[in-house]
């Protein structure tokens, strides 16, 4: 650096790859084998073996670093806010699953026990999640119908529609656990990041779409049934509004009261949060209050109002899944495995961010899938993450899952003691909470003018994702969104923005020559960056783009070789001299009498029987017309080529050759060492393709051109630079 200004001067000799491996000497380094790999993986000692112990159950690492003074009763009063809201969401969502609502008691109970001792978020509530619950209740409804016979499983003979559907349910759920299992021990957790915020958050809006449409039959108190598959939900809207002069108004008039108080708190709790200790909960108080008043004005004798009903005491014993069902529900469980993981990923990462402790997606999918295994053989469905519920205990103080241990005691103390308490609570009261909490995932809509400013083809992946998972279903609606997301990177891989470089002045920077004015473009040379990988299907667009330089180096070559056979053919008749001064032919030629051999067409071009070399880019004897080729150089940058496989590889190669045979002078700058390594270990070099070709910078390469093409016109300010740094 120059004292008191921000400037410096490098003074260094010119670097070709060749050259500076040459001058500096590289480490040897072996690179790992697929079988050393293999080794490692299944290598055990000691140290090996205590790391897979803690890996396994995270639990001991943190239990051993556990402040009881300070943490303790934090946890434990995050642990009973977020137990009293786990209840009500398990009752709730468990609606959304078409499952009797104390089914949703067990979901907010096994799995959190599980993931206590195996998972690795210590702030995330897991538990029933409703756009999971309504992927479940599709399947519910489509093998066990609200009308007409269930799916022809045999072994259902004898048992009610809530334990076909239940045992739907928990099958469903034993299979999702096990392919979240798979994934885990396969070290596969990196699937979710295929999954961007972008279609997660076109899914989650179209997902809360449903849930609101799903929960209208409870708020309007109308006997809506189950439909799932393609447009389902078009056809759920149109039996309501056919049955809506059917509507219970007391149903209504408690829903809306329900949503209107429990909006107004909740803003006052996002209002003043700094200021409340806990966040009121009001969703508790209002179902508790709904529970003394339906029971004191018996809302279901009176007013037919749907209620919650009995609710069993204790815990059933533990079931089997069943095989039969796993057929039948194989496609719709990947979907729910990736969505109930990838979404409580995302929570477990924000909080994991926010207080400074790492989470492995690999051990949370081994987590989530041994909880949804050991839930459903308790008759538990699938469990994953509620935003809400996480919120909840992340901002009462939870510190670890002690927090969320001490939520399934409160869960377990209702199942098992005061359940009976919630039998009059009416469903339109749980609908009501379910469509209030959706707030956030509808606002999502604000999202799409902001996608559309700035990244316009993550807009197009959130806008059908969104529909189509509104119009085809959630499943289909994922499998949609995700292939338009993998063809929008396809495509930004495939027609990348490529553009021709040139110098700012007096520096050895280069920009893209359309966006500044003070540039040089020293005459007769083109600096063509590549920014993406070249691999089988972009190779033709980059060869398309270099055509449009100028000139096809193909077309030339061929029309090279053609005039030189109509050369030749006049020499050798006589009609054409060559003399020291020029060349004198005594017939004019046309395109008809063209002869040439069109293989090799597209070979070097051969003066050796010649008198001299021709220069193509003056007048040609006999009216031979040759396009001319403007350019002596082309250097092409290889900074943002992170790979190249085979087919590129040859297509490059090809490229090159044509190029060099129409006396175009190629440098390729700025490549990643694999590559140059995988090139030489392809065989890529030959007579003509040459390793001299390679050089470490743009500024190198441009460099070595001015100084083998002395009349290249470049302002002198550059040469002014060039001469200090040598100095």
């Amino acid at each position: 650096m120059r004292a008191g200004a921000r400037q410096y001067v490098v003074a260094r000799p010119l670097y070709s790859e060749e050259s500076f491996s040459e001058e500096h000497e590289k480490v040897y380094r072996r690179h790992k084998t697929m079988l050393d790999h293999i080794k490692q993986y299944f290598r055990c000692d000691a140290k090996r073996a205590k790391n897979a112990a803690l890996s396994l159950l995270p639990v001991i690492g943190w239990m051993k670093i556990y402040r009881i003074k300070e943490w303790l009763f934090s946890d434990i009063v995050s642990g009973i806010s977020t137990g009293l809201v786990a209840v009500l969401q398990g009752l709730a969502y468990c609606l959304l699953a078409s499952l009797p609502p104390w089914y949703g008691l067990f979901a907010a109970f096994f799995p959190v026990i599980i993931y206590f001792f195996l998972g690795t978020s210590r702030h995330m509530s897991v538990g029933p999640f409703p756009v999971l619950c309504l992927m479940i209740g599709s399947v519910v409804t489509r093998l066990v119908p609200d009308e007409g016979p269930a799916a022809n499983i045999t072994g259902w003979e004898g048992l009610t529609r809530d334990e076909q559907r239940v045992l739907v349910a928990s099958s469903l759920t034993f299979l999702v656990g096990i392919m979240q299992l798979a994934m885990g021990i396969l070290q596969v957790g990196f699937v979710v990041m295929y999954l961007s915020d972008t279609l997660v958050s076109g899914f989650t809006t179209a997902a809360a779409i449903h849930i609101l449409v799903s929960q209208l039959k409870f708020v309007l108190g109308l006997q809506v049934p189950g439909i799932s598959g393609p447009l389902s939900l078009i056809y759920t809207l149109e039996i309501i509004f056919n049955k809506i002069t059917s509507s219970n108004v007391c149903d209504i008039v408690i829903s809306l009261v329900i949503m209107v108080v429990v909006f107004l708190v909740k803003e006052l709790n996002d209002r003043f949060k700094s200021k409340l200790p806990v966040p009121i909960p009001i969703e508790v108080i209002m179902t508790v209050i709904a529970c003394g008043v339906s029971y004191g004005f018996d809302f279901k004798t009176r007013y037919g109002i749907d209620v919650v009903g009995q609710i069993p005491r204790g815990y059933e014993p533990p079931v089997a899944p069943d095989l039969r069902i796993f057929q039948e529900t194989a496609m719709e469980a990947f979907p729910m495995a990736i969505v109930g993981f990838a979404v409580a990923f995302s929570v477990a990462k924000v909080y994991s961010i926010k207080h400074d402790y790492t989470i492995d997606g690999n051990q949370e999918l081994i987590a989530f899938g041994v909880s949804n295994i050991f839930g459903a053989s308790f008759k538990a469905f699938a469990a994953s993450t509620a935003l809400s519920r996480s919120a909840v205990q992340e901002s009462t103080g939870g510190k670890t899952q002690v927090a969320g241990l001490i939520s399934a005691i409160i869960v377990m103390i209702v199942t098992l003691a005061i359940g009976y308490l919630l039998e009059p609570l009416p469903k339109s009261v749980l609908g009501a909470v379910v469509i209030i909490n959706l707030k956030g995932m509808l606002m999502q809509f604000r999202e799409i003018p902001y996608l559309w400013r700035r990244d316009r083809p993550d807009c197009v992946v959130w806008v059908v994702t969104c529909f189509a998972a509104i119009l085809l279903g959630l499943d289909l609606g994922l499998a949609v969104g995700l292939g338009v997301e993998l063809i929008c990177v396809v495509l930004r891989v495939q027609f990348p923005r490529c553009s021709v470089l040139a110098n700012i002045k007096g520096t050895d920077i280069y920009k893209d020559r359309k966006d500044y004015f003070s540039i040089d473009e020293p005459e007769g040379v083109k600096i063509f960056r590549i920014p993406s990988p070249i691999f089988f299907a972009n190779m033709d667009f980059f060869r398309n783009k270099l055509v449009e330089l100028g000139f096809n180096p193909l077309r030339v070559l061929k029309k090279r070789n053609k005039a030189l056979s109509k050369i030749r053919k006049l020499l050798k008749k006589g009609d054409l001299q060559w003399t020291s001064v020029s060349v004198i032919c005594s017939v004019t030629t046309t395109e008809s009498e063209e002869d040439s051999n069109t293989e090799e067409l597209d070979q070097p071009v051969d003066f050796k029987d010649l008198p001299a070399r021709i220069d193509w880019n003056c007048g040609l004897p006999a009216n031979i017309v040759v396009p001319s080729v403007e350019i002596h150089s082309l250097v092409l940058d290889f900074a943002a080529v992170s790979f190249l496989d085979i087919s590129g590889l040859k297509g490059l190669k090809t490229l090159l050759k044509e190029l060099i045979r129409v006396e175009v002078e190629v440098y390729i700058v700025a490549c990643d060492p694999y590559i140059l390594e995988k090139l030489h270990n392809c065989c890529f070099f030959d007579e003509e393709v040459k390793p001299s070709m390679f050089f470490l910078t743009l500024h190198d390469a441009v460099l070595h051109i001015l100084e083998k093409h002395p009349d290249c016109h470049i302002l002198l300010e550059l040469d002014r630079e060039c001469n200090i740094a040598k100095c």
